[in-house]
């Protein structure tokens, strides 16, 4: 066995898909300690600057005194607090849906999803881009999955006509936000396309959540689609724009309460902290009413976009925090993000699996933490490095 893993781990060594972990000793934010060395941190997904917000981390400490450090059991035995049971609730108000359930993370969130609803006469239909935590959720569950080309409305269409003509019912699972590349789905479309064929429609927020929106409402109201007959399920993570941890699923009565009863990664699974819910209470707060962290972001956003047009870099388009800078080579974009290393800037290569073959990148990430002067330090060294490693 050991022999056989060897092996396995050489060969990614090889292929330069051997991944590592780096050890932080600070809080999150615009700069970080690692290894001794202060950086200026670029692959976080802390898009507000909300993981090191000093009233979030009062109402922790607070919550920690209030109710003791971890919750007891699962939520369905006594784990079920009065503040997870608040939270569900300003969840449920802040994405204009009946009812939320909370979940220990985004992945298990997803794999709860679709394996409760996946019947064996189903097919579920995802975007072939869509988050592994979407894709393993299909696979666990008993229908069938059907991937389409990205963002192909059209191919997903013919899917669900062929699909509806043999009486089969069918559920779409679309990122919002999609992770590695940092553009949108086409809402619209698919909750047209989900109505017509009278799909069940899925949409993970993760990336677009406390991002987008004036009130920071995520995908959903960016396209000014909050109902809940536009999209069926929704699922948030409280990881990453909110700084905390944690994940939701909003939706009807019906469905929190099938949740409830169906979804294995909700039902055995220990209840997150009480204090911890008590932190997010107060970051979805402060998320809606600090509007100026996304306004400050999309300053940030533009204005790195519009340096790299100027150095002609091939970002790929994104209008959110996620800018990937695309490489293709995975050995190359490890190169780049040693290079960036060497001058005190962390980006973090990405190589598949978690993206395509040939598509390795640096996934370049920007947070309100951030200031117009961090941006510049970042383009500037890109400017000084990126042609040397592309002219090689």
């Amino acid at each position: 066995m050991d022999k056989y893993l060897n092996e396995e781990l050489e060969r990614r060594r090889f292929h330069h898909l051997y991944r590592t972990r780096r050890v932080i000793h600070s809080p999150q934010g615009a700069e970080v300690i690692s290894e001794g060395r202060r950086l200026l941190c670029f692959c976080s997904n802390d898009y507000l600057g909300m993981a090191n917000h000093p009233t979030v981390i009062e109402a922790l400490q607070q919550g920690a005194l209030d109710y003791g450090v971890g919750s007891g059991a699962a939520h369905l035995v006594c784990g079920h607090h009065a503040v997870h049971h608040a939270l569900e609730e300003e969840l449920a108000a802040f994405t204009k849906r009946s009812r939320t359930l909370l979940f220990s993370t985004g992945y298990m969130a997803n794999l709860g999803v679709l394996s409760a609803l996946g019947r064996s006469s189903q097919v579920i239909h995802q975007d072939r881009l869509n988050h592994a935590s979407l894709i393993d959720g299909a696979l666990l569950s008993p229908a069938r999955l059907q991937r389409y080309p990205h963002g192909d409305t059209d191919t997903l269409e013919r899917h669900l006509e062929q699909k509806a003509e043999y009486g089969q019912a069918a559920l779409v699972a679309s990122d919002g936000v999609f992770s590695m590349d940092g553009d949108l789905a086409p809402i619209p479309q698919l909750a047209e396309l989900a109505r017509r064929y009278s799909a069940w429609l899925v949409i993970d927020d993760a990336h677009g959540l406390g991002v987008l929106g004036d009130q920071g409402g995520g995908v959903l109201e960016h396209f000014d689609m909050t109902g809940e007959d536009d999209v069926h399920v929704l699922v948030g993570t409280l990881g990453k724009a909110f700084g905390c941890f944690g994940a939701f699923v909003a939706g009807s009565d019906e469905l929190i309460e099938t949740l409830i009863q169906e979804a294995r990664t909700y039902i055995y699974t220990t209840a997150i902290p009480p204090a911890l819910a008590q932190a997010i209470r107060v970051s979805l707060m402060l998320v809606q009413t600090e509007g100026w962290r996304r306004v400050h972001l999309r300053k940030l956003i533009a204005h790195f976009r519009a340096g790299a047009k100027m150095l002609g870099l091939p970002v790929l388009p994104s209008n959110t925090p996620i800018q990937p800078l695309l490489v293709g080579d995975s050995e190359k974009a490890l190169a780049l993000s040693e290079a960036l290393l060497a001058r005190g800037i962390l980006v973090a290569a990405i190589r598949p699996p978690s993206v395509p073959q040939g598509s390795a990148r640096l996934r370049i990430t920007l947070s309100a933490a951030h200031s117009e002067a961090h941006v510049e330090r970042l383009l500037e060294t890109l400017a000084d490095i990126i042609h040397q490693h592309f002219s090689q």
